[in-house]
């Protein structure tokens, strides 16, 4: 069994880090391995909604840009489940984030992309200021997996009041979820 994280945080010692460390640490507790992706330190562009709009992605299901894109997918299509961590920037994705999924849902969208339906995925939306906008935010989570057939396990808002309970739940939900496919 094989877990993979991704976090869309430049911190790599903050909220988000964290709840993606947890995610790992719960996967490991089941004999799963584990890997961790902080989607800053990987090229990833915006999608440039080629030709018009929808180019290979529809098509054929994979995109023309030449980045760290299609590496970062091929690692979630490989793997057995995956977590998605975003930190709460405006009620939405960090803009990182955003970036790599809004590129995943074109080359998933219906029968063209593959590997991603129905497996397994954890959504966590990560607020270290207010606390406000993780509804939102989880909401677009919620639309990215539905538009691309995933499996959702788990949908979680984290705050940093709420952080230490919501740490233990993220790795107890990404143990459970790697439990249920032992």
């Amino acid at each position: 069994m094989n877990l993979v994280t991704l976090h869309g945080s430049p911190n790599t010692d903050g909220l988000t880090a964290s709840l993606a460390r947890a995610a790992i640490e719960g996967a490991r507790e089941v004999g799963a391995a584990a890997e961790s992706f902080q989607l800053t330190e990987h090229e990833v562009s915006h999608c440039g909604q080629c030709a018009d709009g929808w180019f290979k992605c529809r098509e054929e299901g994979w995109c023309v840009i030449d980045d760290a894109f299609a590496s970062v997918r091929g690692a979630i299509v490989d793997a057995d489940a995956w977590v998605l961590v975003t930190p709460v920037y405006f009620g939405d994705l960090s803009e990182v984030t955003k970036a790599f999924t809004d590129r995943l849902r074109r080359c998933n969208v219906g029968a063209k992309g593959e590997g991603l339906a129905e497996k397994p995925v954890i959504g966590v939306a990560a607020a270290g200021g207010s606390g406000r906008g993780t509804a939102t935010c989880l909401l677009m989570l919620d639309r990215l997996f539905g538009h691309i057939d995933a499996e959702v396990a788990d949908l979680i808002t984290v705050t940093r009041r709420s952080a230490a309970y919501k740490r233990e739940a993220v790795r107890t939900a990404a143990r459970a979820m790697m439990e249920a496919l032992a």
